[in-house]
């Protein structure tokens, strides 16, 4: 087991970030029960926790590769920086294993999804960052490239916010150059109405340019677990595509492939409930990814 990482005081720590930009992961401690309940059933909560675990440890991998490859004029200084902002207090010990050594810890603030957001972003702005994007923790397939093009676009002059949407009507990403707090008021989260509610003329009018990036192919969509159901031998093929495709988020694809597999031995041993429960949760994933 690693040391632990770093936890931020944000009223001590504009020495050591200033100037920099962060890719702040957006994370609960990744314990059984507690996290990706919607998928117990059919996963069970241990594996729903370790689920959520690879998630953490393939998007930080993609948090890092960006990290050292943005680095100052003067040698070995990086300019991007990775923080995890995390609850609850007193989980720092868990992440040991799961995030990069070069990242840092960051205690959330706040009640609901907004006001940890805000309070997230007002605190990385006090540590001292110049710019700040928030990254969700659903989102292993995330190229470090997409984070890369997050901060350029955040380079550019004028005050701006820059969004990654996804498909289900959501974002993994929102970056921003100064603190907005109407950004975060009057969403309502874990909704399909997110995006476009984040993108409105009243977002656009407090911070003048907005920019997209790539809509991101990766979610936990219940909508195609009964299009699943109906088509297994077609499903079945895409996993076989999956675990040939050469792409990141290497971690969890291998925890999808351990599920496929259990659920492919329920149906040897005739439980045909646990094969079709566990069948659907792994399909998700390859779904996703296999066009």
């Amino acid at each position: 087991m690693r040391t632990g990482h770093r936890v931020v005081d944000p009223d001590r720590a504009a020495k050591i970030f200033g100037g920099c930009s962060a890719l702040a992961l957006m994370t609960k401690a990744p314990r059984a029960g507690q996290v990706k309940t919607r998928l117990v059933p059919p996963l069970t909560n241990e594996e729903a926790a370790q689920l959520n675990g690879r998630f953490l440890q393939d998007t930080g991998t993609a948090i890092s590769v960006c990290c050292r490859g943005l680095t100052a004029p003067s040698p070995g200084r990086q300019t991007v920086r990775g923080v995890a902002v995390y609850t609850p207090v007193g989980s720092e010990s868990e992440y040991a294993d799961i995030l990069p050594a070069d990242f840092s810890l960051l205690p959330q603030r706040g009640e609901n999804f907004g006001e940890r957001l805000y309070f997230a972003a007002e605190d990385l702005f006090k540590c001292g960052f110049k710019t700040v994007c928030m990254i969700d923790s659903d989102s292993p397939t995330i190229l470090a490239e997409n984070f890369t093009k997050a901060i350029e676009l955040l380079s550019l002059p004028g005050d701006r916010i820059v969004l990654g949407p996804c498909d289900d009507g959501g974002y993994y990403l929102i970056g921003l150059k100064r603190l907005h707090r109407e950004v975060f008021e009057r969403i309502d989260w874990s909704t399909e109405r997110v995006f476009e509610q984040q993108a409105s003329a009243r977002a656009k009018s407090v911070l003048g340019f907005m920019n997209c990036l790539a809509a991101l192919t990766w979610m936990i969509a219940r909508r195609y677990i009964d299009f699943a159901m109906n088509y297994w031998a077609k499903m079945h093929a895409l996993v076989s595509r999956l675990r040939l495709k050469n792409f990141c988020a290497n971690l969890s694809r291998a925890m999808v492939a351990n599920v496929f597999g259990r659920c492919k031995a329920a149906a040897l041993l005739g439980e045909p409930e646990l094969s079709y429960n566990s069948y659907k949760a792994s399909l998700t994933f390859a779904w996703q990814n296999a066009h």
